[in-house]
């Protein structure tokens, strides 16, 4: 429904570790756009689903919601960020990723 916030089990940041190759080659990773960041902290706000495949770096990342988990990742993980995520991002080791917005997700 319109207006309905997401539960905060929608709002989880998924991490895995060190995905084969086969399935980084099936998602077609390598196509992806690339972004990049500094050290630093950063607030964002996810208005899609994005799945991104870090290259290199380290992040730790504080979800706004009272209820979200802190979670941390780095280089060589495959992550998902929910749409409506709002966050900050504590960028320890500069960021390289390939990044995907899933534009089906509503």
């Amino acid at each position: 429904m319109a207006g309905e916030k997401p539960s905060p089990e929608t709002l989880r940041i998924t991490v895995q570790s060190n995905p084969p190759q086969s399935q980084l080659d099936e998602l077609g990773i390598k196509s992806w756009p690339k972004w990049g960041c500094s050290p630093g902290k950063y607030n964002l706000k996810f208005d899609a689903k994005q799945t991104c495949y870090l290259l290199r770096g380290k992040v730790k990342v504080y979800p706004k919601n009272p209820e979200g988990e802190v979670v941390e990742f780095g280089a060589g993980d495959l992550v998902v960020i929910p749409k409506g995520i709002s966050c900050t991002w504590d960028v320890s080791i500069a960021v390289d990723k390939h990044y995907k917005f899933d534009s089906s997700s509503s």
